[in-house]
């Protein structure tokens, strides 16, 4: 039994919980926001700003469930006008170290995965 299997086990809910979590981090944005967000606090345009191809829509409903799931704050100054700064949290921070790991294995062994593709889609099925 793998570790994954027995950790779904001990928790009794079947790898609902786990495969919710992973759904959320592993959408398309996520990671990116997470990224950008690194070792920094930003305010919305700036982050949209940094971010290719995230529109506005997008931006705002990945912010707000980071911010849901804790792993970003968000901070409201009472200024005119209001600004308003975001910076990931404690928790959002240990996502970094894992979420650099999965892009680093993925930038390494994508030509091979490119490969697969080529040789799978090649075949008769």
């Amino acid at each position: 039994m793998s570790e994954y299997e027995k950790v779904c086990l001990i928790r009794g809910d079947g790898g609902r919980a786990i495969r919710g979590i992973l759904d959320r981090i592993g959408d398309k944005w996520t990671l990116l926001v997470v990224a950008t967000l690194h070792g920094q606090r930003m305010r919305f345009t700036e982050l949209l700003r940094r971010i290719p191809g995230i529109s506005q829509r997008m931006l705002t409903l990945t912010l707000r469930q980071l911010e849901r799931d804790g792993l970003v704050g968000r901070t409201v100054f009472a200024e005119v006008p209001p600004r308003v700064e975001y910076e990931l949290t404690a928790t959002g921070r240990t996502l970094v170290g894992p979420a650099v790991a999965l892009a680093e294995w993925a930038v390494e062994h994508n030509p091979e995965i490119e490969r697969s593709h080529q040789a799978y889609d090649s075949r008769d099925h």
